[in-house]
């Protein structure tokens, strides 16, 4: 797909951003009734099973293969998950290479009812203003974009470049899904960078991910452990029980290593959070490859959750953030 340019709202309009992004999909659909059959082939109903706020597509790239449509939808119905977030990766320590706005909305517009494509922009672009970023972002959402993230950015989380994205995703009322760790959106034991953001941000509601934000469940958390992959007890008081108490924008995804490690380093704690929690966690997995381990499903079934928690945590608490119907 060719780029779209995107430093100045006068650059493309809306409806021709739009206009853009339906014709190249409209030609995909022509063109794939194999992937219209793949996502159909055992498709969790609506309001049922999961919605992972948490998955990749991916391109070729060296050795590495591409994760397609076709197989993310069947590897989706071959777990129950009903709908699933596709997040783009657009800062340069984010990924391998970077995986673009527009190439994700045009990817997931033939599956819109399964597929939920996320934006992001890095704030550090050259000649991008702060008065630029609402303008564009309206244009992805416009394309179909129901958040920013994943947001990787090599900054701090509480970086003035990083405020004024969040602050347009705060008069846009979009979610943002955060990935904090010791390279992207750092931040200090107790997260005091993430309530200057929770502070400066109040419309957006922000989704924590990846080392620094789950290693923050325990309040013994280090400078030497925040990055990382703690183990043992968690101890009680921890930054994201204190920032939820506080900011009802505050919400945890659940993905990764990191989520299921928090989680799992202390069963007795991690069941009893995720039951205190229910209404502020998101089932997720961070899928971005055929043949991935993913241990989230097996693991937070054998918690014997509550019915009423596992489904705000598996669906309920992500179609309300995303306002999907």
């Amino acid at each position: 797909m060719k780029a779209v340019t995107m430093h100045s709202p006068a650059v493309v309009s809306r409806r021709a951003f739009g206009r853009r992004v339906l014709g190249i999909a409209a030609g995909a659909l022509a063109a794939g009734p194999a992937a219209t059959s793949t996502a159909a082939a055992g498709k969790p109903a609506v309001g049922t099973g999961y919605v992972d706020i948490h998955v990749h597509l991916t391109q070729p790239w060296a050795s590495r293969p591409m994760l397609s449509v076709e197989k993310l939808l069947a590897w989706m119905n071959q777990h129950g998950v009903a709908q699933a977030v596709v997040l783009p990766l657009v800062s340069p320590e984010a990924w391998y290479y970077t995986i673009g706005c527009d190439w994700v909305l045009q990817q997931t517009l033939p599956h819109r009812d399964r597929l939920i494509p996320f934006c992001d922009i890095d704030p550090r672009a050259v000649y991008l203003r702060p008065a630029d970023m609402a303008p564009m972002l309206a244009r992805y959402v416009a394309a179909g974009a129901k958040g920013l993230g994943e947001h990787k950015c090599g900054t701090a989380i509480d970086d003035p470049r990083n405020l004024s994205i969040f602050r347009a995703c705060s008069e846009l009322r979009l979610p943002v899904l955060l990935h904090m760790d010791n390279i992207r959106n750092t931040d200090e034991p107790g997260l005091p960078g993430l309530e200057r953001v929770l502070r400066a941000a109040p419309e957006a509601k922000f989704i924590g991910h990846a080392t620094t934000w789950w290693s923050s469940i325990s309040a013994d958390v280090t400078p030497q452990t925040i990055a990382g992959y703690p183990k043992g007890p968690v101890k009680p008081g921890g930054a994201i029980d204190r920032l939820m108490d506080k900011y009802e924008n505050l919400y945890g995804d659940l993905s990764a290593g990191s989520g299921l490690n928090a989680i799992r380093r202390d069963p007795d704690f991690g069941r009893e959070f995720l039951i205190r929690r229910a209404d502020r966690l998101l089932f997720g997995t961070d899928y971005l490859a055929e043949g991935q381990q993913v241990d989230q499903f097996a693991f937070l079934e054998q918690l014997r959750l509550p019915a009423e928690v596992q489904a705000k945590i598996f669906r309920d608490n992500a179609r309300r953030v995303l306002g999907l119907k």
